[in-house]
């Protein structure tokens, strides 16, 4: 097939390097924007009397078609064309003739694709926000309904300090809410109009790219034309923001694991987020979460895929940009299916409380209130520190609790250990004594609940 850029060479081009040149297999992804961003094109056109209006109707109406048979499945993609963008001007010649061939007047392939990429992680980033929403959603419900749950809060992995169950969820959705921060100011800077800067210098037609830019939903138009088409900052951005995002869901996915194993038996997860083992009958494993944890891994090669791939090239556009779109598409889709499938196990886990309290009792987890007890009766804190230490050390070696110490041997450690000291490590007493803003008390998590939402809102 004779090459629509055929002139300066005769077009004929070794099948090897067609298939290794061609784009079509994943561009393929990008017809719509591409008919939409051709359309405003065309009314540009006409509108400034570069084309007839009649060729603008006729470029406009062949243009609807094409989009209607595409979406309908009338019209099969043809994969020997270069890329989407050849292939549609093709079949709007074949339609009309000679009026399909102004359709390119005062453009480039350079400044289409990057409008046509712009257009859609526009509506993705939109739908990847959408998903995140639901899954901080998931979260707070999950908060909410165990807003009375003491679990044992780690620091390097040991048992730390009593906390809510609700707390340690909360904090997930104040990450999840940043990530929304950042794609929507991903999304601000993506919504740059880059047609209209043609191959890299403009072109000499009076064209008006505010017009197509304003029709296409854009709030800017690319200053300058040699950025306009080899800019791939919005990628990368995009790229890193989700990254970010599989980075929490990645940690949120490692504890619901540590959780749901046999040695925390804090949640269970639902079946419909779990399987089982072809040989081992008791297993339920956490196969999501798990697959979540590894499908970050990828979307962070992708995004160190794309800055390697743009760190040496000169301006404006060059080939290797064309390795933009296979990254960023898989990088999106691995994304959303990841949140598609984490909202609803969050949802579903069942939290169990005994065991959690178990686990924190079991910790000496209180063993700093013990010391705010003797720094309160005027003991330093240091020497608090120790004699609690040293208590705690007494409790190990006897299997008993600091709840269930007797009195009398507190007392062996200092004077000042009244019967007023149970009220005082109570866990539940603990808890609720972190009274500072973003603490770890049911009235805390309950505003940051609020919060939460009224952001969402």
């Amino acid at each position: 097939m004779a090459k629509m850029w055929a002139g300066r060479t005769s077009g004929e081009v070794s099948s090897i390097a067609d298939d290794f040149n061609s784009s079509i297999s994943f561009d393929c992804k990008l017809y719509t924007q591409d008919i939409t961003g051709s359309m405003a094109h065309a009314a540009m056109l006409g509108a400034q009397g570069i084309i007839t209006a009649q060729e603008a109707d006729a470029l406009i109406q062949g243009l609807e078609g094409i989009l209607q048979d595409l979406d309908s499945g009338k019209l099969e993609i043809d994969y020997t064309c270069e890329d989407i963008h050849m292939f549609v001007e093709q079949v709007l010649t074949q339609r009309l003739g000679d009026v399909g061939k102004k359709l390119h007047t005062a453009r480039s392939r350079n400044d289409q694709v990057a409008l046509d990429l712009r257009m859609y992680l526009r509506s993705e980033v939109e739908e990847i926000s959408a998903l995140t929403k639901a899954l901080v959603e998931a979260i707070v419900s999950q908060a909410q309904s165990n807003l009375g749950v003491i679990m044992p809060g780690y620091t390097h992995l040991q048992r730390a300090q009593p906390i809510l169950f609700s707390h340690h969820l909360m904090a997930y959705a104040m990450m999840l809410l940043r990530d929304l921060g950042r794609l929507a100011d991903c999304r601000k800077r993506m919504n740059v109009c880059p047609i209209g800067s043609c191959a890299l210098a403009g072109t000499t037609y009076n064209t008006d790219r505010w017009m197509e830019a304003k029709a296409l939903g854009f709030d800017d138009i690319a200053r300058n034309s040699i950025d306009g088409v080899s800019d791939r900052d919005f990628c990368v951005e995009l790229l890193s923001a989700i990254s970010v995002l599989m980075m929490h869901l990645s940690r949120f996915s490692e504890e619901t694991i540590l959780w749901s194993s046999w040695e925390f038996q804090f949640i269970e997860l639902s079946d419909a987020y779990t399987t089982g083992s072809s040989i081992m009958p008791q297993k339920k494993n956490p196969d999501m979460a798990e697959l979540v944890r590894g499908k970050t891994g990828r979307v962070y090669g992708d995004l160190m895929g794309l800055l390697t791939t743009l760190k040496g090239l000169p301006l404006a556009y060059n080939k290797d940009m064309q390795e933009d779109k296979e990254a960023i598409f898989d990088a999106v889709d691995t994304v959303k299916m990841c949140l598609k499938v984490f909202a609803p196990m969050v949802q579903t886990m069942a939290a169990k409380p005994e065991k959690m309290k178990k686990a924190a009792q079991g910790g000496f987890i209180n063993a700093t209130d013990l010391a705010d007890y003797l720094v309160k009766k005027g003991l330093p804190f240091r020497s608090a520190y120790k004699i609690s230490g040293q208590i705690v050390a007494h409790c190990i070696a006897h299997g008993q609790v600091l709840e269930t110490l007797p009195l009398e041997v507190y007392k062996t450690y200092s004077d000042l250990f009244e019967a007023d000291l149970y009220p005082e490590i109570d866990l539940t007493t603990c808890v609720e004594k972190r009274i500072s803003e973003g603490g770890t008390s049911a009235a805390s998590v309950s505003a940051q609940i609020a919060y939460v939402k009224e952001q969402l809102a």
